[in-house]
This record gives C-alpha cells, structure tokens and sequence, in this order.
C-alpha cells in the first residue's frame, strides 16, 4: 500500500511537471528568439538616418561599423541603383540572404526574416532621400536565437525533480503514516486470535484507522470481559457444586459398612474427582494473554477488581456466617497486570478460603501500596498451611486450612504465583494477624522486580518501606 501511494504520486507528479515545463520551455524558447530579433531590428534602425542623407559607400561603411553587429561582420547594406542621378547599386558588407529575398522585402516595402546558413537573416527595408528603397541585412547567428534557453531548461529540470523527489518522499511520510497503523492493528488482531488478550492498539493514524483501532480494543475488551464472566460462573458453579458433595462425602461416612455403602462413598470421590478434572481443565484451557502487561490497556485498576470480587464473594460469605474485612481499597492503584488474570488470581485464593477453612471463619483482604510496589495481603482465621514451602513447591491451592490437601487441583497458588512473577513480584505463606494462612502478593509497578535485574539495588528500599507498612 505504502509504494502504490508513492507510485501513484510520482506518476502525477511526473504528468504534471511535463504539462508546465514543456510548455513553458517552448515559450522560453520563442521569447529569447523574439529578443534577439528585436534587437536585430533596433541595430537596423540606426542606419537609418545615414540612408536619408546619403548613399555614399565611404559614409555608409562608417556608419555601418559603429554599430555593433556591423563591426562584427553581421550587418549589409543594399542600395538600389538611381536612374535620376544615375549611381550605380551599393553593396556594403557581406550578404547572406538571396537576392530575391532582398529584392522581393524591397518591393514590398515589409520586413522579413530568411533562413541562412548558420542563423536567420533580418531584412529591414529603409527609406532613401532620394526616394528609393534600401535593404538593411543583420544576420542572426543561431546562439543567438538560443541564447539562455539552454540555461531556462536546467532549470525547469532542476525544478521538475525537486518537485517529483518532493512529492514522492511526501508521499511516503503519508503511506508511513498510513500503513504502519494499519499494520499494528493487523498485527494486533493476530496476536488476539492467537489468544493474548492483552494485546492493543494505539489509537492513531487517519481518521479511518483511529476507528478501527477504538473499535478494536473495545472488541478486545468485550471478549475479556466475556471470558472473565464464563470464569466467574466456573468459580460459581464450582462452589455450588462442592458444598452438596462435602454434605454427601460426610454422609457416606456414617453409613457404616457394606457394599452399598462403599458403593455410595466410591461415587462420591468419583464425583469429587470429576469435578475437580472440570476445574483443571477449565483453567488450563484459558487463554493465554503473552505479556500481562504488555500493550495499551493491559493493566488493570487493583482496588477496583478487589472490590468487584469482593461484592461477588460476599454473598456467599454471607450465605456460610463468615466475617469478611477490606481495607486499602479507596484509592486509584494501577497495576501491570491484565484485569482477567487479577480476577482469577483473586478467586483462586478466595475460593481456597470459603473450600478449605469451616464455615463462618472469618477472612480479610488488604491492598498496602508504596511507590514501587503493590501488596495484596489475603489472610483467614483458618487452621493455617501445615508446611508453606511444599504448598508453594507444589503450586497447590491450600488457600489457609488444615483440609489444604484434600481435594485440590493443585492450581490456585500456581495461578496466582504467574500473575507476581510477570511484574518481577513474587508469593509468599505465612502466619495472618487473625491467626490463619496469609497469603502475600507482591506486584511491582513497573515490571522490573529485583528478579528481573535493573532494579537490583533500588529494591532493597521500597520492600522495607511496604513491611513497615504491612506491620502497621
């Protein structure tokens, strides 16, 4: 597309230059033709007067070099001969043109030009004293008729292909200008149908391509938005299904022994097993969005999330008696991070909270912000994680409870732990305030951890800063 724009414009530009310029050339052409005859004519007209006084050779010589072409050999004079005083015809100087040519502006009292070798002749007729008619010859080389045109087409050349060169490198700053917003935004549509729902466009460009850019991004945002609901209903489901299941495993434990009895408590685990294999899969099959805080409009807005996942837990918190505390919220935090994988990090650790602690334990979120980095602290008044390290290990999900092993998909601290670590954050286990698990996430802003180097002395700093805030 770029150099059809500029093939097109040199094509104008080129049919343009040769309409002006070849026209304007001619006409440069005959007016430097035109001067060099006039001035012929004006060189002519000074023999005039010596014509009306005299006819006298000597006299006429003289008269014929003092003028500028006569003394340079271009300039004749012929005069008729006289049958009143009976003189003889006077030719002065050398003569170019044919006689007939001479005689017939003599006859007809008009000037005329004749074609000679190496130039033109101007023949001009002038009136004698005695009543005849004298013919003044000033031969015209051809440099003279050319004189400064060859100078006038250099220039019109000169000018020609600035302005082709001009209007082509114009025209490649517009196909620049054209093209590569046309290019990100097919680049950034096949990024998306690879599945980084990160990916943006910038908004510029022509009129045409800001559109397609706006709504690009607002159809990038759709399908995030899209998928972030079908994880909610996942999350949803999920829970509506493992409370029935926990009644029925406890159940079947009291039914005693027999074979309906191990019957029952086989299809319970099977059902358990099952439920859990739709989870994983559901998470494993996510899209990917490469670079989670890569592209314009990839970050997300941490206090708004937490408190649109708060709203959404609550009822359930509700629902089971569970105290619920959210502090550190009331201000703009943004983080590079993409919105959808904040949400599942948060509904991984929320929903370990409400599996694998009792019902009506009490839990809390706070969000704890420095200028390099964002804390997000989730913490529970569960019976803790036995053993951290392995939990971190393993990936596994136990969220803060003495049950962390049983019936986990192993994937909830593994999601969360890609989410700390795309900033150079990390995740880290340990004892909460309401004497449960607390589960720390540690974002930094701009991506650059002390893990992914730049940043390796600067970081001692701001982590000490953010515990002091996270003791108070």
């Amino acid at each position: 597309m770029r150099w059809a724009l500029v093939k097109v414009c040199l094509a104008v530009t080129a049919m343009v230059v040769i309409a002006f310029a070849v026209p304007l050339g001619l006409v440069i052409k005959e007016m430097a033709r035109d001067r060099a005859f006039s001035d012929a004519e004006r060189q002519a007209a000074t023999i005039g007067p010596t014509l009306s006084i005299t006819t006298d050779r000597a006299e006429l010589e003289t008269a014929v070099l003092t003028t500028e072409p006569g003394g340079e050999g271009r300039m004749a004079v012929h005069v008729p001969a006289s049958e009143e005083s009976d003189s003889r015809p006077v030719e002065i100087g050398t003569r170019r043109a044919t006689r007939k040519d001479v005689e017939t502006v003599r006859t007809s009292g008009r000037a005329s030009i004749s074609e000679v070798t190496g130039g033109s002749a101007l023949l001009q007729p002038t009136a004698l004293g005695s009543g005849g008619i004298a013919v003044v010859e000033v031969f015209v080389p051809e440099g003279e008729e050319s004189n400064g045109v060859a100078t006038a087409w250099l220039m019109l050349a000169g000018v020609g292909i600035a302005l082709i060169v001009g209007s082509v490198a114009v025209a490649d700053r517009l196909g620049v200008r054209m093209v590569k917003p046309a290019q990100r935004l097919a680049g950034a549509a096949h990024d998306l149908g690879e599945g980084r729902l990160g990916t943006r466009v910038r908004e510029e460009g022509p009129t045409e391509l800001r559109s397609a850019a706006v709504a690009f991004n607002s159809m990038a945002d759709q399908v995030v938005q899209l998928l972030a609901n079908e994880r909610e209903l996942a999350a949803d489901l999920s829970h509506r299904l493992r409370t029935p299941l926990t009644v029925l495993r406890l159940n079947a434990a009291s039914l005693g022994e027999g074979p309906a009895a191990e019957q029952t408590r086989a299809a319970v685990e099977q059902l358990e097993h099952e439920v859990d294999t739709i989870i994983r899969t559901a998470r494993e099959q996510r899209p990917q969005t490469q670079g989670l805080n890569s592209g314009p409009g990839a970050g997300c807005d941490v206090s708004e999330v937490i408190r649109e996942r708060m709203d959404f837990w609550s009822a359930l918190a509700e629902d089971e008696g569970r105290k619920v505390r959210l502090a550190g919220v009331d201000r703009t935090v943004r983080i590079p991070v993409a919105r959808p994988e904040l949400v599942a990090a948060l509904d991984a650790l929320l929903g370990n909270v409400f599996r694998h602690t009792p019902e009506g334990t009490a839990f809390a979120v706070d969000v704890h912000h420095s200028g390099d980095a964002v804390i997000v602290l989730v913490s529970d008044a569960g019976g803790g994680i036995a053993d951290p390290k392995a939990a971190l290990a393993r990936g596994g999900s136990g969220g803060g409870g003495v049950r962390a092993s049983v019936g986990s998909t192993g994937l909830g601290l593994d999601i969360v732990r890609r989410v700390a670590e795309s900033t150079g954050g990390d995740v880290r286990i340990g004892r909460s305030v309401l004497g449960g698990t607390e589960v720390r996430i540690w974002i930094w802003l701009d991506g650059r951890g002390p893990g992914q180097g730049g940043r390796r002395r600067r970081a001692g700093r701001p982590r000490r800063r953010l515990r002091s805030v996270v003791r108070s």
